[in-house]
């Protein structure tokens, strides 16, 4: 199995054009966050990512988690990586100084979570997480809770976990039936959750859940809903860990994939009670969860081409050894040649590399808007930013689910029959891979979010804002760029669909208001549409920046060039299907709902 290389080129050509990066550092908070620093930053997390993290990878996979008593023993060598991450300081690199963290911009915690998902996805589900419990609690614990458990949060000394999911309510979460009781300053929850993720571990001493309950007397469905607190063990005033929690691990989930990750079924209460604090208001724990969902949303989408990316490593480097076959432009006796010469394997390598660059160029361009929405000096950059962020989410984490699907299954093509044994290791990507369009909000949920709580709920003002973004640039580049023959064919191509999404667009606002379930039924290839146009966009956006960059770091002309094929081949093979699409979304719901229940 080959050994993980971060892709320092691409992710700095992202970080630097697409994302712009000199426009995060110049924001008063990240003055400090120089190139200099920066390129020490990952530098040394592809480093840690390749040496200490890519080698459990497949050990892991192969070894699991095992429960007993209700402690969870993670696979070998996970514990003490562990151990390393948090004494190099990297679990606290985003985060406030005050509480103990770095301070630097977002997306280079980002960055370095993507190194660590495409090193051992298993393994960095657990500080996803825990980014993701920091939020929360930034955006709504009190000062006490703050000043209590984020220090150790931003250590990394302590973990996050999410309990959301019941037997019963997975998407629903209305359904719930966890119920919290108040006692004093505190609450006593029971129920039982299932799929929580890292939900019991020993990699630290403490576990902080974040459990979604009904608090007795509340009304039914999602106002009833709150969100607490649960740790694992309780913390006393000072800080120290006080005694056992009610709250364990009942079992671990068999999984298709990421098997070296604890999946838990959570059991709260079996006796008195587990002790849990609310977090925000009564009644407003569906809203105050999303703040952690959102950045999860985001962080699966990057774990996605952080897993696409391994598994196009391991694809190229196995098509330039097997040798396989005469090349079809030789003549006579000639000798057989590795599979990288045959048109249909450059065919899928390039789909490969081009969905995984369009999909860290949405990424990091998310990443670098969520920097802007906290630190510009201006409150309405600062408002407008979060809502593009709010606007992409569901886009960006639902095609990126759906690419790494596709990305991980094209690699076990290029292998062939090496690809379906687990000797390769190919297809430990696409089982590990293929969760990312199920959790935290399936591909349809997403789909769902874009068009009826988007969409539909602004009417429509936050998607034409962003087209008519689209179609300025798209202006000045064909005259900037119109010399440039191979941009300029780009260029015809993202303008054309545009347009088309345009149509797709306002055949949405209509369609909606009239018939939402025909909306919801074209929602998917909508979603899909869009992640395309927007994410081609921005391929060409970083094109064009580094090409207008007079100050240059030495990017080589070799490596633009190979930027622009890679944007080529993404307009000829992705937004051709653009067309396409949108007869499929102007269709609705008629052949969908066609059949009655009992006839399928």
């Amino acid at each position: 199995m080959m050994s993980y290389h971060a892709s320092l080129d691409d992710i700095n050509f992202a970080l630097t054009y697409i994302a712009d990066y000199p426009k995060i550092a110049a924001l008063p908070p990240n003055r400090e966050a120089t190139s200099d620093v920066v390129e020490a930053v990952l530098t040394e997390a592809a480093k840690f990512a390749a040496t200490l993290l890519a080698p459990l990878n497949q050990s892991g996979d192969q070894q699991g988690c095992r429960l007993g008593n209700g402690e969870v023993q993670t696979p070998d060598g996970f514990r003490e990586a562990y151990r390393q991450y948090i004494d190099a300081g990297w679990a606290g690199l985003p985060f406030p100084q005050q509480h103990g963290g770095q301070g630097l911009p977002w997306i280079l915690g980002g960055i370095v979570q993507e190194m660590w998902d495409g090193a051992n996805m298993a393994w960095g589900l657990c500080p996803i997480l825990s980014r993701g419990a920091i939020e929360l609690l930034l955006s709504h614990g009190s000062e006490a809770q703050k000043s209590l458990y984020l220090p150790r949060l931003i250590s990394g000394e302590w973990s996050g976990s999410m309990h959301l999911t019941e037997p019963q309510a997975g998407t629903d979460l209305a359904m719930i039936k966890t119920v919290a009781v108040a006692e004093d300053d505190h609450f006593l929850l029971k129920g039982q959750k299932i799929f929580i993720t890292w939900g019991e571990q020993d990699f630290t001493e403490n576990i902080l859940h974040l459990v979604l309950a009904r608090t007795a007397n509340a009304p039914p469905g999602a106002r009833g809903i709150s969100l607490f607190m649960v740790p694992k063990f309780l913390v006393n005033e000072d800080g120290s860990i006080g005694a056992r929690n009610d709250v364990q691990c009942v079992a671990l989930e068999k999984k298709l994939g990421v098997r070296g990750s604890a999946t838990c079924v959570m059991s709260h209460g079996d006796n008195q009670g587990a002790v849990g604090y609310l977090i925000g208001d009564e009644g407003r724990g569906i809203a105050t969860m999303f703040t952690m969902m959102n950045n999860e949303r985001l962080a699966v989408a990057l774990q996605s081409i952080a897993v696409a990316d391994r598994a196009y490593q391991l694809a190229r480097d196995y098509a330039k050894e097997r040798v396989q076959s005469r090349a079809l432009t030789e003549q006579g006796n000639s000798e057989p040649v590795t599979i990288i010469h045959h048109a249909d394997v450059r065919r899928m390598l390039l789909s490969m590399k081009a969905r995984i660059e369009a999909g860290r160029a949405l990424c990091y361009y998310a990443m670098g808007q969520i920097d802007i929405s906290h630190a510009d000096e201006d409150s309405q950059l600062r408002g407008a930013a979060q809502k593009r962020v709010d606007l992409l989410t569901p886009v960006i984490k639902g095609w990126c689910g759906e690419s790494v699907i596709d990305v991980t299954n094209t690699g076990i093509q290029v292998h062939g029959g090496m690809g379906f044994v687990e000797e390769t290791g190919a297809a430990q990507y696409l089982r590990d891979g293929r969760i990312c369009s199920i959790y935290e909000g399936t591909s349809g949920i997403q789909s769902n979010d874009l068009v009826l709580r988007k969409i539909l709920a602004d009417g429509g003002e936050q998607m034409r804002l962003l087209l008519e973004e689209i179609q300025g640039d798209i202006d000045v580049w064909r005259e900037d760029l119109a010399e440039n023959l191979a941009l300029a064919a780009i260029i015809v191509e993202l303008h054309q669909s545009l347009a088309v999404l345009r149509e797709a667009t306002d055949w949405m606002m209509a369609t909606g208001t009239k018939n939402v379930n025909s909306a919801a039924a074209s929602a998917f290839h909508y979603l899909m549409l869009t992640g395309y146009v927007t994410s081609n966009w921005l391929l060409v956006k970083g094109i064009a920046n580094a090409l207008g960059d007079t100050e240059s770091d030495g990017r080589s002309d070799a490596y633009l060039t190979v930027r622009i094929q890679v944007a080529r081949f993404s307009s000829e093979q992705f937004l051709s299907l653009a067309d396409g699409l949108l007869k499929t979304i102007q269709r609705g719901d008629d052949a969908i709902m066609a059949l009655a229940v009992d006839e399928f």
